[in-house]
């Protein structure tokens, strides 16, 4: 049970990264230093001073460079490949006791998986965002984002099998709506004269 709740911790972990960064690179150091999570002897520079210290400075970066109507369209270009690593470290960092092969092939494929998949909903929600509101949406898609990463982080230590299976639903209603979107979408393109 243990190895199944690292693993969910992880995934959960990682999937937050697909909303921010580094929102849950910053949880994870401020819980590895307070004693709340344990990382693997190979991360436990996450929960040093200096780690902190840059994740903290990394977030407020890139929460405020979100707010920047131009600047949100192309951060998310950079960022997705960003976000896919992040995800894999988050995962990496709490699946030590599984064999190395099969430690990294889950950070690799789930939790670079994971992070990549949210950082694609987050990706096209914005570009419905722009579309609709010609991008006075965004901030709001924005904060939306920035406080679902602090949520799933925090929750991904504190019960993360309830975090990943809110995450699943929550891709999963993600998908239905942006499948549905671009099916009016493609409707209203085949009536137009």
């Amino acid at each position: 049970m243990e190895t199944a709740l690292s693993i969910a911790l992880g995934l959960g972990l990682a999937a937050a990264c697909g909303f921010r960064i580094f929102v849950p690179l910053l949880v994870m150091s401020a819980a590895a230093r307070s004693g709340h999570l344990t990382l693997t002897e190979s991360f436990e520079w996450i929960g040093s001073t200096p780690a902190l210290i840059a994740f903290g400075s990394a977030t407020a970066l890139e929460i405020g460079a979100y707010y920047v109507p131009w600047l949100d369209n192309v951060l998310d270009a950079l960022t997705t490949p960003a976000a896919v690593v992040a995800g894999m470290v988050a995962t990496g960092s709490q699946v030590a006791d599984l064999d190395p092969w099969l430690s990294w092939s889950l950070a690799i494929i789930g939790g670079g998986g994971a992070a990549g998949s949210v950082q694609g909903l987050t990706v096209l929600t914005r570009q419905v965002s722009s579309f609709a509101t010609g991008g006075l949406g965004n901030p709001l898609v924005s904060t939306a984002e920035a406080g679902a990463s602090l949520v799933v982080a925090v929750l991904a230590i504190l019960a993360p099998l309830v975090a990943v299976t809110l995450l699943l639903l929550g891709v999963y209603f993600g998908l239905r709506k942006v499948i549905s979107y671009r099916a009016r979408g493609d409707g209203a393109a085949a009536t137009a004269p």
